[in-house]
C-alpha cells in the first residue's frame, strides 16, 4: 500500500514538474524553434514579406558566394572576432586581476568598473562618437598637452574598427567580474608554495593564474566570439555620422562599418529580400557551429581542470 502511493506521489510529481515547465515548452516552441524552422524553409525562397514565397533551391546560396557586400562584410566581422575579441578579454583579465588585490574600497571600484557594462549600447557607442571625436573629444583633449593628435575614429576607415574595440574595452566590466569570481576561487595555497619556491609574480601567474582561470576563459571566448560574428548595434550607430555614400545602412567609411549582421539586416528591412537573408543567418549559424567545435577541440589540450 505504502509503495503504491510512494509510486503515485512520484507520478504526481513528473505531472507538476511538466506543468511549470510548460510555459518555456510553448515559448520555445513558438519564439525559437518555429522562427529556425521558417528560417530554414525561407532559405530556398525568394520571399519579400507581401507575396507568396517562391521556392529557388540553392539560389540564395549561390548568391552568397558571389556577393561581394558579403565578403566585405565578413572581412569586418573576422577582424572583430580576432583581434578586437582578445585585446578585449586581455583588458577584462587585467581588470580582473586588480580588482581582485586586497585594497580597500574594494566594492566601490568594481561597482565603477561593472557600470559601463549596464550601459545601454545605443547610449554608450553615441558617448564614444563625442569621445573619440578628433577635434573635441575627451580622448583628444587628453593626448594634446602631449602634442599627439588622435586619428579619426569616426571618419578614417583605418581606425573606425580600433574605435570600436575601445568602446568595447571600456564595456568590459561584466566579463571582468566572471573572471574576478574565478580568481577569488583558486586556493591561495597554490600562489603561497609557489612563493617560498621562489616564482615571480610572472610565473605565479602564467602557471598558477592563467590554468586556473582557463575554463572560464574557454567560457568568455566562446561567448565573445558568437558576440562578434553577431556585431551589429555599435557599427551601426557609429555609421551613422559618416557620409559613406553607400546606400547601405551602417556601411561606414569606404564599408569599414559594414558587418555581416547589418548586411543581413540590409538584406531583410532595407530590400525586402527575405528569403537571401534567411540565407545569411543559415551561414552565419553554421559558421558559428563549426568555430564552436574547433574552439572545444582545441580546448582539450589547453584547458585544465579542477578534476584534473
Amino acid at each position: 500500500m505504502k509503495n503504491n502511493w510512494l509510486k503515485k506521489a512520484k507520478e504526481s510529481e513528473g505531472w507538476i514538474g511538466f506543468l511549470f515547465s510548460t510555459p518555456w515548452i510553448i515559448g520555445f516552441l513558438a519564439f525559437q524553434l518555429y522562427p529556425i524552422c521558417q528560417a530554414i524553409y525561407l532559405s530556398f525562397t525568394e520571399y519579400n514579406l507581401f507575396d507568396d514565397a517562391k521556392w529557388v533551391g540553392l539560389q540564395n546560396y549561390v548568391d552568397i558566394i558571389s556577393d561581394e557586400n558579403v565578403l566585405l562584410a565578413l572581412k569586418n566581422t573576422i577582424y572583430m572576432a580576432v583581434i578586437g575579441l582578445p585585446i578585449t578579454i586581455v583588458v577584462s583579465i587585467g581588470v580582473a586581476v586588480l580588482l581582485n588585490l586586497g585594497i580597500k574600497g574594494l566594492s566601490f571600484f568594481r561597482t565603477i568598473y561593472y557600470l559601463p557594462s549596464i550601459v545601454p549600447l545605443v547610449a554608450a557607442a553615441s558617448v564614444f562618437i563625442w569621445v573619440l571625436n578628433p577635434e573635441f573629444g575627451f580622448l583628444a583633449k587628453a593626448f594634446a598637452p602631449f602634442g599627439v593628435r588622435v586619428p579619426s575614429f569616426i571618419t578614417d576607415p583605418n581606425f573606425t574598427k580600433p574605435g570600436l574595440i575601445i568602446m568595447d574595452s571600456w564595456r568590459c566590466g561584466q566579463t571582468a567580474i566572471i573572471i574576478l569570481a574565478a580568481l577569488q576561487a583558486i586556493p591561495k595555497s597554490h600562489y603561497e608554495a609557489a612563493e617560498l619556491d621562489g616564482a615571480s609574480p610572472w610565473a605565479r601567474f602564467m602557471h598558477i593564474t592563467l590554468p586556473g582561470i582557463s575554463p572560464t576563459l574557454l567560457f568568455v571566448f566562446i561567448t565573445g566570439l558568437i558576440g562578434s560574428l553577431q556585431y551589429f548595434t555599435q557599427g551601426f550607430v557609429f555609421s551613422s555620422v559618416s557620409n559613406s555614400g553607400s546606400t547601405l545602412a551602417g556601411y561606414g567609411p569606404a564599408g569599414s562599418l559594414l558587418f555581416y549582421a547589418t548586411y543581413l539586416y540590409n538584406s531583410a528591412f532595407k530590400y525586402m529580400k527575405f528569403g537571401y537573408a534567411s540565407a545569411l543567418a543559415m551561414v552565419l549559424l553554421v559558421l558559428i557551429i563549426i568555430l564552436t567545435l574547433i574552439t572545444f577541440a582545441i580546448s582539450r589540450k589547453t584547458v585544465s581542470y579542477a578534476t584534473e
